[in-house]
Formats: structure tokens, C-alpha cells, sequence
């Protein structure tokens, strides 16, 4: 069961990353706009970076996608990696930006990233030994 909620949470950061990714690289003037910066050229170069910044993210988890599906032995440090760095992302823009929504949508789908992959771990879940 744990196993089927970690796929689930994995897919559904999947799909805000890529729609993140979507928005900075079509519509970069929406994206930084969320996230509180005026577009112009100054932060054009922002833009392109945010863009291919949560490209890589979105590659990531995508890629710990498939290592949960697949039952790969080494899929929960692909799980911690991304879980602590959510839950970075969402502390960080709280303490610097004092923006709680962060807090709430990324450190708690970090922190239930790190309980299912630590859930999942071990003898709880047949993995495939390659």
C-alpha cells in the first residue's frame, strides 16, 4: 500500500513540476509573476533558468518513477534526495520570503516522500536485484 502512495505522490509532483517547467519556458511572465518577480529583460535569464532548473527536478523525479515502479534496490536514496529537497525548498522560501504556502505544498511532499521511501525500504518491499 505504501509502495502504491509513493508512485501516486511521485506522479502527482511529476505533473506540477513539468506544469512549472511548461509555464517558465512558454510563459515565463506568468511564472516568475507566482513567484512574486516583475519580468522584463533584467529577468529573462531568470526565467530560462528557473525553466531548465525544474526540467532537471521534473527528469529526477521522473526517473524515481521508474525506480519505485521497476522495484529497484536503490530507488529510496533517489526518494530521500528528492523528499529532503523539497522539504529545503519549502523551509528556505518560508524563512527567507516568510511565504507559508511553500512551507505547506513542498516540505509536506518532501517529509511524506521521505515516510513512504523509508516505508516502502528494506523487507517491506520486494525489490529486483540487478
Amino acid at each position: 500500500m505504501a509502495r502504491f502512495f509513493l508512485l501516486l505522490l511521485l506522479f502527482v509532483a511529476i505533473v506540477l513540476e513539468l506544469a512549472l517547467t511548461g509555464g517558465a519556458f512558454f510563459a515565463p511572465a506568468l511564472t516568475l509573476g507566482k513567484f512574486g518577480v516583475k519580468y522584463g529583460p533584467e529577468t529573462a535569464f531568470l526565467g530560462y533558468i528557473t525553466g531548465w532548473f525544474l526540467l532537471f527536478v521534473s527528469v529526477v523525479a521522473g526517473l524515481a518513477f521508474a525506480w519505485v515502479w521497476q522495484r529497484r534496490p536503490r530507488f529510496a536514496a533517489l526518494c530521500y534526495l528528492l523528499g529532503l529537497w523539497w522539504v529545503g525548498i519549502g523551509v528556505g522560501i518560508y524563512v527567507a520570503f516568510g511565504k507559508p504556502d511553500n512551507l505547506l505544498l513542498d516540505s509536506l511532499k518532501g517529509a511524506l516522500l521521505v515516510l513512504l521511501a523509508w516505508r516502502c525500504q528494506g523487507g517491506r518491499m520486494p525489490v529486483r536485484r540487478y
